[in-house]
């Protein structure tokens, strides 16, 4: 089964350096996978999102030295 993300490249790498998962297996995800360019997650965190300002002005604002008489 190839990994889906690099995050989860991550974590396998962690398991196996901790013990819990055979080299053998990481090997073979890791085969599987190929050289695919990964993205970086799956599914996006929550709160991550960037905010996106709306603008609804059309035309600039008038200052002072702008104003019309």
């Amino acid at each position: 089964m190839p990994f889906k993300s690099k995050a989860q490249r991550r974590k396998f790498a962690e398991l196996l350096v901790e013990g819990k998962i055979e080299p053998e297996t990481f090997e073979e995800w890791n085969r599987s996978t190929g050289k695919k360019v990964l993205p970086e997650r799956v599914h996006p965190l929550e709160g991550s999102k960037t905010r996106v300002r709306k603008t609804t002005r059309t035309r600039p604002r008038r200052t002072n030295r702008t104003k019309k008489k």
